[in-house]
């Protein structure tokens, strides 16, 4: 193998430690202090084989193993690794931690790759605390502007802006390279989120594609009133109008396909007093599925739901992105297949349920993902876990074929 696993795990353990939460999981979130943190200790590792540091506008961060023809486009690794507040120890930091494993596994050979394999860690992929996630990938690809990124807010009203510059300001060393530089090829190793790789018996899946993704943020608005005093056929209750739109929206929409995934997983309500007729909520749709007509369709039927169940209240209804399924180069898919065949590992073509970077990527280059399983395919919890063995045969087969490539 072109790594050295047991290094690969004690890092990935290591990292882990940063946003440590008692239960065993990762409250690392996007340009915080612990994302910071995490910043300082990769960075190290990457100096320790002569890698170089950059990052960009948008936050991202690159580490690059120097190539002997400077003026080819790079080859792109990574992932993320921010986390969900309740994530776990794998979700993007694998993925990073396997490239910058395969550079480093390179240069402690004196490996000169013929072009620059350059690790990225994207900012705030998961957009649990910026909305929506994707943010750096985005705005390398040009799917988002980085002003409207830049204007983003989290739950305290700090703004993404404000935090990028706190981030760039603990690093002033760091160059800044161009947002959206050119890259030959691009390739995210992630674990599954999933429980197909497991239930198969199968170490590598080799990703078919992203399936789409919208996402709104509605805003309901009422007007508040005493509990006690108010009389119900007066009443323009926002948390009623609510709870109608949110049962209709579930029959009409998350129950009409098996294949739909329809997930409300914000909701906030205002003032959010006890004795107090509620004049605002605000709640936030994740809507997903495979074919793209019938995610415009589906998004569409929400739209009109939300409109239909408001009254008496009003409602505003603001898509925050929207993501179209995509499929990811067939070359590639054929080079980890045959990469995986000379380490004796057997693989499955699979479809990823969850989004991630390199659907912003495909468009760009060649790009492709490989997945790894994840214990009863559970993420985004501290139970999410990864077997060593899986995480190992993952990392070598993406080190072969950035060996192939670079």
């Amino acid at each position: 193998m072109r790594i050295d696993p047991d290094r690969l795990w004690q890092r990935l353990m290591r990292l882990a430690e940063i946003g440590g939460r008692p239960d065993g999981g990762v409250d690392r979130q996007a340009l915080t202090e612990g994302e910071i943190a995490a910043w300082r200790l990769l960075i190290g590792w990457a100096a320790e084989v002569g890698m170089e540091a950059a990052t960009d506008a948008a936050g991202n961060l690159f580490l690059t193993l120097q190539g002997r023809d400077r003026a080819l486009p790079p080859l792109l690794a990574g992932s993320h690794i921010d986390s969900q507040p309740t994530g776990g120890k794998f979700d993007g930091a694998f993925g990073v931690l396997a490239a910058l494993e395969a550079a480093t596994f390179l240069a402690e050979r004196g490996v000169a790759p013929a072009r620059d394999i350059t690790i990225v860690a994207w900012m705030n992929e998961e957009g649990s605390r910026f909305a929506p996630g994707m943010m750096g990938s985005e705005a390398f690809a040009g799917v988002r502007d980085l002003a409207a990124i830049r204007a983003a807010r989290d739950a305290e009203g700090i703004s993404a802006g404000d935090a990028l510059d706190t981030l760039h300001a603990a690093f002033p060393e760091l160059p800044c390279r161009p947002l959206g530089f050119p890259v030959g090829y691009y390739l995210e190793p992630h674990i599954e989120q999933g429980p197909l790789l497991e239930q198969a018996g199968i170490p590598i899946g080799i990703v078919t594609g992203i399936q789409g993704k919208t996402t709104w943020e509605i805003v309901i608005k009422g007007e508040e009133g005493h509990a006690g005093t108010l009389d119900m056929a007066m009443r323009r209750d926002a948390l009623v109008a609510f709870a109608r739109m949110a049962a209709a929206m579930q029959a009409e929409v998350g129950l009409a396909d098996p294949v739909v995934k329809f997930t409300i997983g914000r909701v906030e309500v205002r003032p959010n007093a006890p004795s107090v007729v509620p004049s605002r909520v605000l709640f936030r749709i994740d809507l997903r599925h495979p074919d793209n007509a019938a995610l415009a369709g589906f998004g569409r039927r929400l739209e009109a739901l939300a409109e239909t169940y408001a009254a008496p209240c009003g409602v505003s209804v603001t898509r925050l992105g929207e993501a179209p399924s995509n499929d990811f180069d067939a070359g590639l898919r054929a080079r980890i297949a045959a990469a995986a065949a000379r380490l004796g590992h057997a693989v499955m073509p699979i479809l990823s349920a969850a989004g991630h970077d390199a659907r912003h990527m495909a468009p760009l280059c060649p790009a492709a993902m490989i997945f790894i399983p994840c214990r009863g395919g559970i993420s985004h919890a501290p139970q999410e876990w990864a077997e060593p063995a899986h995480v190992a045969a993952g990392a070598a087969v993406l080190a072969e074929v950035i060996s192939e490539l670079a």
